[in-house]
């Protein structure tokens, strides 16, 4: 089911801001999170524990189902299609990856804000640069797979194509 020229380009275009503004999201929230176990200032060190709190409750974590959402809608809309080829398949795998993480690690991160904010030292906080810079890679991966798109169609894509098309009768 292709979508008309003007629906596909506006799906595309908020696909590529949504994944864009969550690259982006993930860059400032690692900023902090390495401000946060890097930094001997107490108080610099709890604001970037309470920003990183913010920071993924308003923009990473909405950012990153909009992008999920997105890009399922604009691979049924599209020649890609959503099974047919396998970077798209690797693509998806890997979004829906870094988002269940993204979803899991929400309460670490508002635990780990709770304590800064608490009035303890939060310089003795552990982070979350594993996490930051997985997701970093991830996204990064899945940037370099939209870009280079790798040849390769899946059992499904195969067997779609190959499939006899209707014939059209020629006109006299």
């Amino acid at each position: 089911m292709a979508m008309a020229p003007r629906l596909r380009k506006l799906v595309l275009t908020a696909h590529i801001a949504t994944s864009v503004g969550w690259f982006g999201a993930i860059l400032a929230y690692l900023a902090l999170d390495l401000t946060a176990v890097t930094s001997a200032d107490v108080a610099l060190v709890r604001a970037a524990y309470l920003a990183m709190a913010v920071a993924v409750w308003t923009v990473i974590l909405p950012l990153a189902l909009a992008s999920v959402l997105i890009a399922i809608l604009n691979a049924l809309g599209t020649t890609w299609v959503l099974f047919r080829h396998y970077w798209v398949v690797v693509k998806l795998v890997l979004t829906l990856f870094a988002t269940t993480i993204l979803l899991l690690e929400t309460r670490t991160v508002r635990a780990l804000a709770e304590a800064a904010g608490s009035g303890a030292d939060p310089r003795e906080l552990p982070g979350t640069l594993p996490h930051s810079v997985g997701g970093l890679v991830v996204l990064l991966t899945t940037l370099i797979l939209s870009v280079y798109k790798p040849r390769g169609m899946t059992r499904h894509g195969w067997r779609t194509q190959q499939r006899p098309r209707p014939q059209v009768a020629p006109t006299e």
